[in-house]
């Protein structure tokens, strides 16, 4: 299958290329840069220049492509209305030209969120007021009664390994420099995790078989309790770990304090039972305890 990536060169992207390659596929990467376009060809892959505002490129790769896999997400906090509007035009013009084929369309979105206090599931179908991003995942199913094989993978807040600069690096160097790993309240709020490979695997599994307008859940662990992981921290920084009230959450940890303070669990058991998908690789405590997270970067 010739399949057409966005976000090729990302964390997750650069993931999923090579699990793609070696599975006997084809690859086309869009990249917005220079750079982006020399991380696409040392992964293997071929080179299609663009980028998320062009709806030309966009088109023509999709047009050109068996299948393709949109991962390419303006994570801007501060831009957070403008990021999803930009994603929904991208899903609409990757969709328009995919309908009628019944080629895959697989849409990246996100899990945190889904269903406050308690276990989220595939089934869940969160309203667009809770989060602007959501109406791109929404459009995206859609597409599935319009002979497009779209599906949705929600990867979990965390999706670590090796080169990982998410949520944890944040965390990790949120306690470096203020000497203690901290968790807001008791830490029983739960965090759900994935392993970048076994993420970049359940994408070629969604590419591959998933039925249309189907949701599938990149989610390993269900949920950590966020003292667990401040725990993991403190061991690998040789820190002590502390509970930051909730009224300071937003000193300590910055912007990241209103996300690591949620209790947003989420299950994976339906995405398991459709594809077949059994995370192999470590979990977050493990991966932690491995020490990469905690080395010094050069300079």
């Amino acid at each position: 299958m010739r399949v057409f990536v966005t976000g090729a060169s990302g964390w997750i992207g650069s993931a999923v290329v090579p699990e793609l390659l070696e599975a006997g596929h084809k690859v086309v990467g869009l990249a917005r840069s220079d750079a982006a376009a020399a991380a696409v060809t040392a992964l293997g892959a071929e080179v299609h220049p663009g980028t998320l505002d062009d709806p030309a490129s966009l088109r023509d790769g999709a047009a050109a492509a068996d299948g393709v896999v949109h991962l390419a997400y303006r994570h801007d906090f501060s831009r957070i209305a403008e990021a999803a509007a930009t994603d929904l035009r991208a899903i609409e013009t990757l969709g328009a030209a995919l309908e009628g084929t019944g080629r895959p369309l697989v849409v990246a979105s996100g899990a945190l969120g889904l269903a406050p206090g308690r276990v989220g599931t595939e089934e869940d179908r969160p309203d667009p007021s809770a989060h602007p991003r959501i109406a791109g995942a929404q459009a995206a199913l859609a597409l599935g009664a319009r002979g497009v094989r779209s599906s949705v993978v929600r990867f979990a807040p965390t999706v670590h390994g090796t080169g990982d600069p998410g949520f944890v690096a944040v965390l990790v160097g949120i306690a470096r420099e203020a000497g203690v790993s901290g968790y807001v309240g008791d830490g029983t709020n739960r965090w759900p995790a994935v392993h970048r490979l076994d993420a970049a695997h359940l994408v070629r599994l969604a590419l591959e078989s998933a039925p249309p307008g189907s949701v599938v859940h990149a989610v390993a662990e269900e949920g950590l309790p966020a003292r667990t992981i401040a725990e993991a921290i403190g061991r690998g920084l040789g820190v002590p770990v502390a509970s930051v009230p909730a009224g300071r959450a937003a000193d300590h940890f910055g912007w990241l304090g209103r996300f690591f303070a949620a209790d947003c669990p989420a299950s994976s058991r339906l995405t398991r039972e459709l594809l077949d998908w059994r995370p192999t690789h470590a979990g977050l405590v493990e991966d932690l305890a491995q020490g990469r997270y905690f080395r010094t970067p050069p300079g």
